[in-house]
C-alpha cells in the first residue's frame, strides 16, 4: 500500500469543499489532477472513498472515518514541519493556512478589524474566516481555531479566555410604554420575548436569584438565529430580547433600547479562543491567539453597560 501526502491533502480538500471542482479551485489544480489523486489513493487503499454520479461525488462511510482520523494527523504533521522550518520563536515570516470560525455578530461588529490587522502583519499567511453562529466541529470541518461565546462545552479542545461580556435584557421605549416594565423575572410570563434558535429559552433567559441562575418563565412567538436580527426586532417593539452587551451597548447608549430588570444579575459570557490539542502548537496558531489576547487585553472593545 503506497500513497502520497499530496493524495491525502487532496482527499481532505474534496471532503472539506464538497466537490472536485471546488477542491481543484482551492488547491489551484486542474480537476483532472484532483480526480487522478483521488483514484490513486482509492487504488492504494483498495477502498472506494467517493460515489460518483452525474459529476457529483458523495463520500462513503469509509471516507468519513478516514477523514476523521487523517485531519488531526495531518495537522500534527504540518505543525511539526512548520516548527522545524520556521522555529517556534515567531521571528520568521508565518506561512501556511489558518482556518477560523467566528460568531456572525461578534465577528462582523468587532473581530473583523482585529483579524484584518493580523492579516496585514502576516501577508504570507493564508487565512480562511467563516462567520457562522453554529458551533462547528473543528476537526471534522477542518478549522484551526474557533471563537466561542459562553462556557466551553467541548473538553477535548484547548481554550483561552479573551474577555468577558454580560447578557442584558432590554426592549424598545415604545414596547415598554405600551406593555410596562417587568419588575421581577416572574413578570416575563406576561410579556412577549424573542428567542434565539441556537440556545433554549431556559438557558438564555436566566437571572441570578439567591446566588444561582434561575430560568425565567417566558413566552416567545418569534425565534431568530442571529443576535443583530434580534436587536432589530426588539428595536421595532416586537418584544424583549436577552442579548450580549457587545450587540446592545450602542443602541442602549442611543436610547433606542432600554435595559430592564437591572436589579437582577444575568449570565456572564466568556469570549474564548478554542483549538484542537495539537503538539507542538503551530507558530501561526500561537501567534493568532496571542494577537487576539493582546487586542482584547483592555477588556471589551465596546462601550460597557453596567447591568
Amino acid at each position: 500500500m503506497r500513497y502520497t501526502l499530496d493524495e491525502i491533502e487532496t482527499f481532505l480538500s474534496v471532503m472539506e469543499h464538497g466537490t472536485v471542482t471546488a477542491a481543484a479551485a482551492h488547491m489551484n489544480l486542474s480537476k483532472s489532477v484532483v480526480s487522478k489523486r483521488i483514484s490513486d489513493l482509492e487504488r492504494a487503499l483498495q477502498a472506494a472513498l467517493f460515489l460518483r454520479n452525474a459529476g457529483r461525488v458523495t463520500p462513503t462511510e469509509a471516507a468519513m472515518r478516514l477523514a476523521e482520523q487523517l485531519r488531526p494527523a495531518l495537522s500534527a504533521l504540518t505543525a511539526a514541519t512548520e516548527s522545524a522550518a520556521w522555529g517556534m520563536d515567531g521571528e520568521a515570516p508565518l506561512r501556511g493556512r489558518l482556518a477560523i470560525t467566528v460568531p456572525m455578530s461578534f465577528g462582523t461588529l468587532f473581530l473583523s478589524p482585529i483579524l484584518a490587522r493580523f492579516a496585514r502583519a502576516h501577508p504570507k499567511l493564508e487565512l480562511r474566516i467563516d462567520y457562522d453562529d453554529r458551533s462547528r466541529d473543528l476537526v471534522r470541518d477542518g478549522f484551526d481555531l474557533a471563537i466561542r461565546i459562553g462556557e466551553a462545552r467541548d473538553g477535548a479542545l484547548i481554550g483561552r479566555t479573551l474577555c468577558m461580556d454580560q447578557m442584558i435584557a432590554c426592549a424598545s421605549p415604545d414596547y415598554l410604554a405600551l406593555h410596562g416594565h417587568p419588575a421581577t423575572p416572574a413578570d416575563l410570563a406576561n410579556h412577549q420575548v424573542l428567542s434565539y434558535s441556537h440556545m433554549p429559552d431556559a438557558q438564555l433567559w436566566q437571572f441570578e436569584q439567591e446566588g444561582k441562575l434561575i430560568p425565567a418563565p417566558v413566552r416567545s412567538y418569534l425565534t431568530l438565529n442571529n443576535g443583530e436580527a434580534m436587536r432589530d426586532f426588539a428595536h421595532a417593539g416586537l418584544g424583549l430580547a436577552m442579548l450580549p452587551g457587545f450587540i446592545v451597548a450602542k443602541p442602549i447608549a442611543d436610547n433606542k433600547l432600554q435595559p430592564v430588570l437591572q436589579g437582577y444579575k444575568t449570565r456572564k459570557m466568556p469570549i474564548l479562543a478554542v483549538w484542537p490539542p495539537i503538539m507542538p502548537m503551530p507558530a501561526k496558531l500561537r501567534s493568532l491567539v496571542d494577537h487576539l489576547a493582546r487586542e482584547l487585553a483592555g477588556g471589551r472593545p465596546w462601550t460597557p453597560v453596567e447591568h
